[in-house]
């Protein structure tokens, strides 16, 4: 390999399309959110419009070609990772039925119509394979838009999803066949079916002894970095070892992802795979819209627009009556073809597979080409439109569910909610879970480390293994639904990280317990409510503060909430004291000097400074006026239930409410 290092001023060939790519795919992701659009219909009209057809921002290399397959791969494999065979056993009707009929139906009509226009019966095929596939990615994205995948229609168009990324493993061992090229014919189908089905096995039988134990010790040295590059190894790996036995590469990729779907890091191995998969998939959604050339539409406008017309038709109508085979009301299998009516991310792979072999959409060479492009990008920009219809068509009374059909009621359902999440691992968050769960409280356990996942499993605690920055695992953790999230990390940078991760989930309270050290401004900026600081970091000090929030405080005097962070924002207009106010934990639970004299306090207040918790100068020792003699410390506020209100002792000025920041 030679490095080659640049003089100034030079730039490399590959910066400017790469930088337009990306600049562009930011972009048009940005507007597509603000829009209230799947960014995946952002990413296509960028690549539209950056493409060689159009600006030419970015010519066709073989480079965006590859980081394309990069993201094929790496959808694959995510799927790979998500797939559950218990789910699966569970829609199995829906799957086999609904799933194999759209696919038969939706193949069968389409190599009819095209079959009468004088097509060949390898092209005709060819196109219905084309058309018969729907996109994951997109239609993922959009199912929280008809009730997410637990809903009735959600759960059905999942179904037929999954059907059909199988069925593309089939197809493109089929689709060489349909050409001219060599093992055409009967023999050579079974020679490469057989070929598939022994490298399956292999690898599955081969893997699922290895996998899981090998993830398990790398997930021990706790290092994200390594556990990444180990599950990025399994799936090229994988990959690679199926394309040297003549399998495809995606077959390979859904594979790796399958194996590791039996281990206890899957969700450790999705939560890291993730963000690639995102970047990737990105470009490859980029580079579909690089394919569609402006003029050719424009020009051959007519033909497009019966090309997506046909293609709405014949996709609605397999699907519903598909869906009607499995007993699905009318309305829910209406539904389910309007939000299965695009051309899939996958089509893509085929028709590179179909024109190697000779074949072209329609029989039409590049016009054929082209305008099936064109149909794809429009219905894949249409989606979230055609969603939206599936939601009001879906629209269906309880009495009229057919037995056996998913409840729309029953997204959710079997999710936590109102519950604790605690990070971390240790003899202090396994004390604090048990503490939580002894109060019938549920539970959810989150550790990077496989033998702390271990223990919690034995305590009989929910477990979601992974790193607890990463926001995919807070998602099978229910986060965004939590009660309380306890954040048990010794590391001070470590929870920082974490805790803006959560904030970013949920605005439930965020308690921290750093051991190595504390900065609780840096913890509360990142979006801890409570921090339990290294002096008090006890596994008793935590389950106390734990159980404080949530069954409430004792009754009796006022006692401060030691863990809670105090942190108000001093009007600037009210004195020049302001900077004096920052975030801070209180001292004690109460007037130590008051304890100590053996007298009690009347109220108490709070040091904005420091922290210091003295009583009122309505006590006899006045101990926060005293506080502020010794320091200079200015500015105090009220910690009494109910009162907001804060006081500077240099300008004698009260602020009679204060704008609080700190309450979560």
């Amino acid at each position: 390999m030679r490095l080659v290092i640049l003089a100034a001023g030079d730039v490399p060939a590959y910066l400017a399309p790469t930088a337009a790519l990306v600049v562009a795919a930011a972009v048009t992701g940005y507007l597509s959110v603000r829009a209230r659009v799947v960014p995946i219909v952002g990413f296509l009209f960028a690549g539209v419009l950056i493409g060689p057809t159009q600006l030419g921002l970015v010519p066709q290399e073989e480079a965006v070609t590859s980081v394309a397959d990069i993201g094929v791969v790496l959808l694959l494999f995510t799927i790979g990772i998500e797939f559950s065979l218990e789910r699966l056993m569970a829609i199995r009707r829906y799957v086999l039925v609904g799933g194999g009929l759209q696919v038969l139906l939706a193949t069968l009509l389409c190599t009819a119509v095209v079959a009468l226009t004088g097509a060949t019966w390898g092209d005709a095929v060819f196109t219905g394979f084309l058309v018969a596939l729907s996109s994951t990615a997109i239609v993922l994205a959009v199912l929280p838009r008809v009730g997410g995948s637990g809903s009735r229609l959600g759960g059905i168009a999942l179904a037929v999803l999954v059907f059909q990324d199988l069925a593309v493993v089939a197809m493109v061992l089929v689709v060489p066949l349909l050409g001219d090229g060599d093992g055409s014919g009967p023999w050579g189908l079974v020679r490469a079916l057989g070929t598939a089905l022994a490298v399956v096995v292999a690898v599955l039988v081969a893997a699922r002894r290895l996998v899981p134990p090998l993830l398990e010790q790398v997930a021990r040295a706790c290092s994200p970095e390594v556990f990444l590059l180990a599950v990025l190894a399994i799936c090229f790996g994988t990959a690679y070892l199926t394309a040297l036995a003549g399998v495809s590469v995606s077959l390979g990729a859904f594979l790796a992802g399958l194996l590791v779907s039996e281990s206890r890091q899957s969700a450790h191995a999705l939560g890291e795979v993730l963000p690639l998969q995102v970047l990737f998939a990105a470009a490859f959604f980029v580079s579909v819209g690089m394919l569609l050339d402006v003029g050719f539409v424009l020009d051959q406008l007519p033909l497009v627009l019966l090309l997506v017309v046909s293609v709405l038709v014949v996709k609605v109508l397999s699907t519903t009556v598909a869906l009607l085979a499995v007993r699905a009301h009318w309305r829910t299998a209406l539904a389910g073809g309007l939000l299965l009516a695009q051309v899939g991310e996958f089509s893509f792979v085929l028709l590179s597979v179909g024109e190697d072999a000779g074949l072209s959409p329609a029989g039409l060479a590049d016009s054929g080409r082209q305008a099936l492009i064109a149909a794809t990008v429009l219905l894949m920009a249409a989606t979230p439109l055609l969603a939206a219809a599936a939601r009001r068509v879906a629209v269906l009374p309880a009495a009229a569910r057919p037995a056996g059909e998913p409840d729309p009621d029953g997204a959710g359902h079997g999710e936590l909610t109102g519950h604790v999440v605690v990070i971390g691992y240790g003899a202090a968050a396994l004390a604090v879970a048990d503490d939580v769960a002894a109060r019938g409280v549920p539970v959810v356990l989150t550790t990077l480390n496989p033998d702390g996942a271990r223990e919690g499993e034995a305590a009989g605690h929910r477990v979601v293994p992974g790193d607890p920055s990463r926001s995919t695992l807070h998602e099978l953790a229910g986060t965004a639904r939590a009660r309380l999230v306890v954040i048990a990390e010794d590391d001070q940078e470590e929870s920082v990280r974490v805790a803006a991760v959560v904030r970013g989930l949920t605005d439930a309270p965020v308690m921290v317990r750093p051991v190595d050290g504390e900065d609780v401004a840096e913890l509360h900026l990142a979006g801890a409510s409570h921090v339990v600081t290294p002096l008090r970091a006890s596994g008793d000090r935590l389950r106390t503060a734990v159980l404080r929030e949530l069954v409430g405080p004792p009754a009796g005097p006022t006692v401060v909430d030691t863990a809670r962070v105090v942190d108000w924002t001093w009007p600037d207009d009210a004195c020049p004291h302001g900077s004096e106010s920052r975030p801070v934990l209180p001292s004690s639970p109460g007037c130590e000097d008051c304890l100590r004299e053996g007298a009690t306090w009347v109220h108490l207040r709070i040091c904005l400074h420091c922290g210091h918790v003295g009583c009122c100068d309505s006590s006899p020792g006045r101990h926060a006026r005293a506080h502020h003699d010794a320091t200079g410390h200015p500015l105090i506020a009220s910690v009494e239930p109910g009162e907001d209100w804060g006081f500077c002792y240099l300008d004698r000025t009260t602020v009679d409410s204060l704008p609080a920041v700190q309450v979560r």
